[in-house]
This record gives structure tokens, C-alpha cells and sequence, in this order.
């Protein structure tokens, strides 16, 4: 059955590797002329100059490089959900759905209910007063979709 320590450590790892991965994608929004060409460097950065803790360094590693990297697939997804574009969302709140949506996709192992619950808690500690109101709808309609079969077996 594994280890439960080892287990706890890596949802905890895991946990603290979004919450960087949100302070470095927000840094990313804010200095757009270092998009696509910077998205290593952005990585390197933070892990070299940021306390890190016990964040998973390879797991903020892929989520921040597979948003920069396939943000333009993910916004379009987004876009899709909402009635704005994304440089009208709030740059913390539009990292928080980019990185919500990648894992959506990306990561199959990760039940979307997680997912949604992770950005959820990281909107609520990070984001506008009501923004997690406004995140948990996008995310619900992008769950539906992306996750169809796992969406009808547990909704």
C-alpha cells in the first residue's frame, strides 16, 4: 500500500510547489516582454533565489514550464469559459486557472476535484476578495470538458 509518510510528503511538496508556481507565473504576467524566451530562466531563478521549503522542485518545474510553454492553448481553453479576455482577469487569478487548466489536462492522475480544490484554496489565500467564486465556475465548466468521464462518475 506505500509508505502514508512518504505519500503526505509528496501532496505536501506538491502543494507548496503551486503556491511558488503561482508567485512565479504572476511574476512572469507582470514582466511580458520575458515570456516564451525566458521560461528557463524563470524556473532556474526562483529555485535559486526563492526559499523554496519543501516544494517539489521538479513538479514547479513542469507546471510553470508547461503553462509558459502552453499558455496559448490554455488561455484559448479559457477564454472559451468566460466572457472576457484573459489580460482583462487579474494576473494572480489568470496564473491560478493557467496552472489549474495544465493539470486538467496534463495530469490525469490528479482527480479533478483536487485540482479545482487546490486552485480554490490558492485564489482564496492569493486572489481577490470573491475571485475563488468566479475561478471555482471556470474551473467546474473546464472539468466537464476535459474530464468528461471522471466529471459524470462524481458529480
Amino acid at each position: 500500500m506505500g509508505n502514508p509518510s512518504s505519500k503526505y510528503a509528496l501532496l505536501a511538496g506538491r502543494k507548496h510547489a503551486r503556491r511558488k508556481a503561482i508567485q512565479a507565473l504572476y511574476q512572469w504576467h507582470l514582466n511580458t516582454e520575458t515570456h516564451e524566451s525566458a521560461a528557463t530562466d524563470l524556473v532556474t531563478g526562483f529555485i535559486e533565489h526563492q526559499e523554496m521549503g519543501n516544494a517539489d522542485h521538479d513538479y514547479f518545474s513542469e507546471v510553470v514550464l508547461g503553462v509558459v510553454n502552453g499558455h496559448e492553448p490554455i488561455d484559448a481553453l479559457l477564454v472559451k469559459q468566460m466572457e472576457r479576455q484573459t489580460e482583462q482577469i487579474d494576473a494572480i487569478e489568470l496564473s491560478i486557472l493557467q496552472l489549474a487548466t495544465y493539470e486538467l489536462i496534463e495530469r490525469l492522475e490528479i482527480p479533478y476535484k483536487v485540482i479545482i480544490n487546490e486552485a480554490l484554496e490558492l485564489t482564496k489565500t492569493y486572489g481577490a476578495d470573491q475571485g475563488h467564486k468566479f475561478v471555482n465556475g471556470i474551473l467546474d465548466k473546464l472539468a466537464a470538458k476535459l474530464r468528461t468521464i471522471e466529471h459524470s462518475r462524481r458529480s
